[in-house]
């Protein structure tokens, strides 16, 4: 059944909202007293109108974030609400708008949107290209070499199977994770399903900080519940740029998958 479909259910339009929150407490909402708020109500409107779901998905997931749930707690909530309207399961688009406004409540937007992944709140390849074309101007600029100064902390969660609602919580949750660890100025992407790249600087403390890192990011994902969904322990490690950006570039495009 999907969304443009008439509802199923035995629960009718002005109970909808109740038996939702209800069925979540019961079953996936940590706290009952922060489960309301009027993204959650509008949601449901635009449910019961047989409208498309994924423009008041994504504000729950803004409400979610900011209020401190987690992305799978979010998830899991907005499914109990498409069972308890009889369908079977909520459409990709609307999780998909979900997992979105989650990850634009957690961290600010990129300067270039449209270089910006929408399910872990880093940049794409693309955007990670271009930051690294920057870095290699500014390096011939100064007669430097940018395999001395600069190199990829890469990080690998990736498990088999991973159905699109564990991938798209699995990818919020590292974005957040990274983007505590190192905060702002560090250029960071996913490079594809598990798989993110952060650029760092060369220097005495970066063979140390890859294992801190591991630990950091087994750390998050325990606390947002979602460490059954990724690689244990994540595997990182430090991956030399070459001598040119068009190198670069292609050694980028080799790691995407």
């Amino acid at each position: 059944m999907t969304v443009n479909e008439h509802l199923t259910g035995t629960v009718g339009p002005s109970t909808l909202l109740d038996t939702w929150q209800a069925a979540s407490i019961e079953s996936v909402w940590l706290r009952p007293g922060d489960w309301y708020t009027p993204a959650a109500e509008a949601l449901v409107e635009a449910l019961e109108a047989r409208l498309d779901t994924a423009p008041s998905a994504f504000r729950l997931g803004q409400a979610r974030s900011e209020s401190g749930v987690g992305i799978t707690e979010a998830i899991d909530d907005m499914a109990v609400l498409f069972r308890s309207a009889g369908f079977e399961s909520a459409p990709i688009r609307s999780i998909r708008a979900l997992c979105e406004g989650w990850t634009q409540g957690s961290v600010a937007a990129p300067a270039a949107p449209q270089m910006a992944d929408a399910e872990s709140g880093l940049g794409t390849a693309e955007y990670l290209t271009q930051r690294l074309s920057e870095v290699y101007g500014f390096a011939n600029r100064q007669g430097t070499t940018v395999t001395q100064t600069h190199a990829l902390v890469m990080i690998d969660v990736s498990v088999a199977d991973a159905d699109p609602w564990q991938r798209m919580a699995r990818n919020a949750a590292v974005g957040q994770a990274l983007k505590a660890a190192y905060g702002d100025g560090y250029p960071m992407a996913r490079l594809g399903d598990g798989l993110y790249a952060v650029l760092v600087e060369r220097g005495t403390s970066l063979g140390r900080g890859v294992a801190v890192l591991r630990d950091h990011i087994s750390d998050r994902a325990v606390t947002m519940r979602v460490g059954n969904l990724m690689r244990q322990p994540p595997r990182v490690w430090i991956e030399s740029l070459p001598d040119t950006h068009h190198y670069a570039h292609e050694l980028i495009e080799s790691m995407q998958r």
